[in-house]
């Protein structure tokens, strides 16, 4: 997601780092994309360790957790991963300068707010019970709680 697909977009649509602007703007705008690209590889990474370290697992569907994960950025918002790939995505998209990439990001982002509410949260609620449904009331899907989550 962030590096075949932005690949294959960047050699079908070419790239303009700093999208044309003058220096200073572009320097910017480069800056900021290498600050979120920078930030959505480290929770990304985070987050893939603490599915295999808490959860006693991985994202491939043939290993999931064992585990519920509530540690880390878990314990303010439900989706730090699909966060730290979106970061990845505007960050590639800034630096670059590439609208298709940017407009990847979009669909990433659609396609998730469809995804986790129709198919992977009533997935979690089957393997975690009411575990999960404690920490679905308790932590945000998007938007980071301001005071970390504890479980109970």
């Amino acid at each position: 997601m962030a590096i075949v697909i932005p690949a294959l977009l960047v050699a079908l649509g070419g790239v303009e780092p700093g999208f044309g602007l003058p220096a200073g703007a572009a320097a910017a705008t480069i800056a900021l994309g290498a600050i979120a690209a920078g930030a959505g590889l480290r929770l990304a990474a985070g987050t893939i360790a603490l599915f295999a370290n808490v959860g006693e697992g991985t994202l491939a569907p043939w290993d999931p957790t064992r585990r519920l994960v509530v540690h880390g950025p878990y314990r303010r918002v439900r989706n730090p991963m699909i966060t730290g790939v979106a970061l990845v995505l505007l960050g590639e998209g800034l630096i670059l300068g590439s609208v298709p990439i940017l407009i990847e990001l979009g669909v990433f982002a659609a396609i998730n707010a469809i995804y986790m509410p129709v198919v992977e949260e009533p997935g979690l609620e089957r393997r975690f019970g009411d575990e999960y449904a404690e920490y679905k009331r308790a932590v945000p899907r998007w938007i980071p709680r301001r005071e970390p989550w504890t479980p109970a």
